[in-house]
């Protein structure tokens, strides 16, 4: 396999900050251009997933919509249900659900993190 070029990498990193800072608008122009919705980091984590930890609600709904998958793990087998859960951020919860997020998906669950961290009504009931 091909190692990228330092200005994909570099181009990667810039995407991967917009979906850390919620700039919905930049980010989703990229993605509209060809930008794969499922880029990951070195640690497995998805646009997704920095989005949703972030607690940027909307930026969630937009990768969602255009192909980002909702149950994709990290290396280290968090979700990004999980990850929303325990930073106690319920639009985002609400936003993958909407998107068919798994409470079961990854481990510890979501399910697991919210009776975990005290936040089980984030989560409809199993």
């Amino acid at each position: 396999m091909e190692e990228p070029s330092q200005e994909s990498v570099e181009f990667a990193h810039q995407l991967m900050d917009l979906a850390r800072q919620g700039a919905t608008a930049q980010l989703v122009a990229y993605l509209d251009a060809g930008a794969p919705p499922n880029l990951t980091d070195a640690s497995g984590n998805t646009l997704l997933m920095l989005a949703a930890y972030h607690g940027h609600a909307d930026l969630v709904r937009e990768l969602a919509s255009r192909g980002a998958d909702v149950d994709r793990l990290n290396d280290r087998g968090q979700s990004p249900l999980a990850g929303a859960i325990f930073k106690g951020e319920p639009a985002v919860v609400a936003a993958l659900l909407e998107h068919g997020a798994d409470p079961e998906a990854g481990a510890p669950t979501a399910r697991a993190t919210a009776e975990m961290f005290g936040k089980t009504d984030l989560l409809p009931p199993p």
